[in-house]
């Protein structure tokens, strides 16, 4: 592992180079218990103006990310020494015992002390290994530890001076305005899961019930991040930091499509879109199994992926619509009345967000469009 030592090491001093500020903090994987505060895990550390990553905890990003009430992600991999994770093509990388995977979820801030501001390019504050919190409001920060026994999702909340967060396994709630560029504001009440609701995302075989990463799966990360080092392909960079044995390369590997960029095929981006927001229940062992609806991003096209298919125990959740799709009418389509709707008992997806994602709403109206055919 002595390639391993290196590349961090030389990583290390990129990061210098750059000017990038070093955290105190050192990493380390605890093998039991819950700590009580994130910065027990050392992953990162914040004197209430800066946020920083500490040495070997690596950031990145995906090409479509899940929808959580227009919060901003900033999402993390760090391993122990002596350790790697193996490639795998159609799921997440297969992590060995000892990885930490944080999220860590924030807006940019308002005026007023509750108000968040709707941004949907990266908040002002982001820089490559961390953020500057003048303008930020940092929500929560998730671990994931992958343990002996599996893996296990704990959630802390920030402190009002944002200088540590602490554990909060029965969740929160907090109530929040967002704000857009013409000054329209949106109530609503942001909710950091408890832990079986954590599970209800995460755990996607309902046999097994064993939590897992989602995000983190080649499809997902194959693509560039600006690290202080430079701009470099994440999967290359997980190689180059000795926490990946090898991939076959951006060419070779699976890439999902992000799903805003207009000048791509507008079929893959809905699926994609659908896959990392829907798929980790709708799928053939998930949750909703019992559903017949399939969203994995290779799904086949038809009846399982909602055409012209007939809801199962949707009850009130059909809003009288006969199909889940209607190829060619998007407002006689169950999909678009649930993605609207913010009603407990109706909206969809069901857990990780208060608001409509309209951006969302809009793709998959205009793939709805596009379809062709006619339900009889």
């Amino acid at each position: 592992m002595m390639l391993r030592f290196w590349a961090i090491s030389f990583f290390s001093i990129l990061m210098s180079a750059c000017g990038a500020s070093q955290s105190s903090e050192t990493p380390h994987y605890i093998a039991e218990g819950n700590p009580p505060a994130l910065s027990d895990w050392g992953m990162m550390s914040s004197d209430g103006l800066s946020l920083v990553l500490s040495e070997g905890v690596t950031p990145y990003d995906l090409n479509t990310p899940l929808f959580t009430d227009y919060a901003h992600k900033l999402r993390t991999i760090w391993m122990p020494e002596g350790v790697q994770a193996g490639y795998r093509e159609n799921a997440p990388l297969a992590f060995p015992v000892g990885t930490v995977i944080t999220k860590t979820f924030y807006y940019p801030r308002g005026e007023r002390q509750n108000d968040v501001l709707l941004d949907l390019e990266r908040a002002d504050g982001w820089r490559s290994d961390g953020l500057e919190l003048e303008n930020i409001r940092l929500m929560e920060t998730r671990i994931l530890v992958l343990r002996d026994t599996g893996w296990l999702a704990l959630p802390y909340v920030w402190n009002e001076d944002q200088t540590d967060a602490h554990l909060t396994r029965a969740g929160d709630i907090q109530h929040l305005s967002l704000m857009d560029d013409t000054e329209t504001e949106q109530s609503f009440a942001y909710i950091v899961p408890n832990s079986n609701q954590c599970a209800g995302c995460h755990a996607t075989n309902n046999t097994t019930r064993e939590i897992q990463p989602i995000g983190p799966a080649a499809r997902h990360m194959n693509r560039s991040y600006n690290y202080a080092s430079g701009l470099e392909n994440q999967m290359d960079h997980l190689v180059s930091l000795g926490y990946l044995d090898t991939w076959p390369g951006r060419d070779e590997a699976p890439s999902a499509q992000d799903y805003l960029d207009p000048d791509l095929d507008l079929s893959l981006r809905a699926r994609d879109y659908l896959d990392i927001n829907c798929a980790h229940c709708h799928n053939s062992v998930g949750a909703a199994d019992t559903s017949g609806l399939l969203l994995e991003h290779d799904a086949p096209l038809g009846a399982n992926l909602g055409l012209c298919k007939l809801p199962i125990a949707a009850g009130g959740g059909t809003g009288g619509h006969r199909y889940d799709i209607v190829p060619g009418q998007p407002d006689q389509s169950i999909f678009i009345y649930r993605m609207e709707s913010t009603s407990p008992d109706i909206m969809m997806p069901e857990l990780g967000r208060s608001l409509v994602h309209q951006e969302g709403v809009n793709l998959i109206r205009a793939w709805i469009s596009s379809l062709d055919g006619e339900c009889l």
